[in-house]
């Protein structure tokens, strides 16, 4: 994954917590890494092994740990250095969800190795529509359950959300059931 996924973890953890949090977790890590390059691609083992550090570290659930990632990088990451991109996909979270399969073709313009997930967004109605969300990564659900919630923070939308999974043309994918 890109460094500004690992950045993003350290500054969740420095603001939410402090920065011996952080040299804990790095510590406990294994990662060497004093700063994190936004557009270097790093392996993705050391991603997921900072999560998890955290989570432990921090004594809290993995999952509560990825959505409270899903989250922060929406409001803060993704607002604060990429608001272009959040503001380009719609007004609302309904047409911002709508318009998220097209999301990463934006982002692919400037982040030429991304591996970016795809989603599909069905069953839309005037409260509620579902998204499917397909991944080579596996153990993601949470991160993308935190954006989502994240997103109706953003937009200021009060939002529920089932997280379920189906097979389409063959395929394990996560679906989000989103009512507002």
């Amino acid at each position: 994954m890109y460094g500004l996924v690992n950045k993003a973890i350290q500054d969740l953890i420095v603001s939410t917590y402090d920065q011996t949090a952080w040299e804990r977790i790095k510590t406990h890590s294994k990662i060497t890494e004093d700063i994190f390059i936004g557009n270097l691609v790093y392996d993705d083992s050391v991603t997921f092994g900072l999560a998890v550090s955290a989570a432990e570290v921090l004594n809290i659930p993995l999952n509560n740990f990825l959505e409270k990632l899903g989250e922060f990088w929406v409001l803060d990451t993704g607002l604060k250095h990429y608001n272009h991109y959040m503001t380009a996909g719609g007004s609302n979270f309904k047409d911002f969800i709508i318009n998220l399969p097209h999301f990463h073709t934006r982002i692919q313009l400037v982040f030429k190795e991304i591996q970016p997930p795809e989603f599909e967004i069905t069953d839309i109605t005037e409260n509620s529509l579902t998204v499917h969300y397909y991944s080579t990564r596996t153990g993601l659900t949470h991160f993308v359950y935190g954006l989502l919630n994240g997103l109706g923070i953003m937009f200021k939308q009060k939002i529920n959300i089932k997280i379920g999974e189906s097979t389409n043309n063959n395929i394990k994918h996560d679906v989000f059931y989103i009512n507002w």
